[in-house]
């Protein structure tokens, strides 16, 4: 028998769903591309809106680079600036980010993913 147990996110808000061009995160859709944090959810302007996530400085140690339907390389960059600020890049596909944000939010950690959409 394999049990289940429900994972406690402390009023932050999870990615509960997601398709070709859209999340749901917390029951809420989004159109679009995400930006989630433990404080925060909104919609993000891609990899061209680093504004976003350089104003995560403080606030998060890790970002979950999302990059869509299959996993891309960070832009040097980017994550060279995000370093700059403290805050670790891990590029995965957009599913993959969304689990495993959902497991470190659940673990109380200070993650932010930032998810292309996988359309």
């Amino acid at each position: 028998m394999i049990e289940l147990n429900e994972m406690p996110f402390d009023g932050a808000r999870p990615v509960d769903g997601y398709g070709a061009d859209f999340f749901r995160v917390g029951g809420e859709v989004l159109r679009g591309h995400v930006l989630v944090s433990p404080a925060s959810v909104r919609l993000w302007g891609g990899l061209e809106d680093r504004a976003a996530l350089l104003a995560l400085a403080g606030q998060v140690d890790v970002l979950l680079l999302g990059t869509g339907k299959t996993i891309a390389r960070a832009p040097a960059d980017l994550t060279a600036e995000l370093d700059a600020i403290g805050i670790g890049v891990e590029a995965m596909d957009s599913a993959a980010a969304a689990r495993t944000f959902n497991v470190l939010l659940s673990e109380g950690r200070r993650v932010a993913a930032a998810l292309l959409t996988v359309g």
